[in-house]
């Protein structure tokens, strides 16, 4: 039994590259950004406002990883 892989690679240019980079720098930055700002909101909250939310303080992190990673 044979196997074949066949495999390459795609050299992009460095103008290629460098638009990739900044591309992927600024998403992350958004992603980034939507993550702080969910943090301070629901920090800002008080905790009967967040038992009224069905939220728990120690959960708010999690949350906002959520909101801005999982998409």
């Amino acid at each position: 039994m044979a196997f074949l892989t066949d495999t390459f690679s795609v050299q992009g240019t460095m103008g290629d590259k460098l638009v990739a980079f900044w591309s992927n720098f600024r998403e992350a930055r958004t992603k980034r950004a939507v993550y702080r700002q969910t943090i301070n909101e629901l920090a800002g909250l008080s905790n009967r406002e967040l038992a009224d939310l069905g939220i728990h303080r120690s959960a708010i992190r999690r949350i906002a990883y959520e909101s801005a990673y999982t998409k």
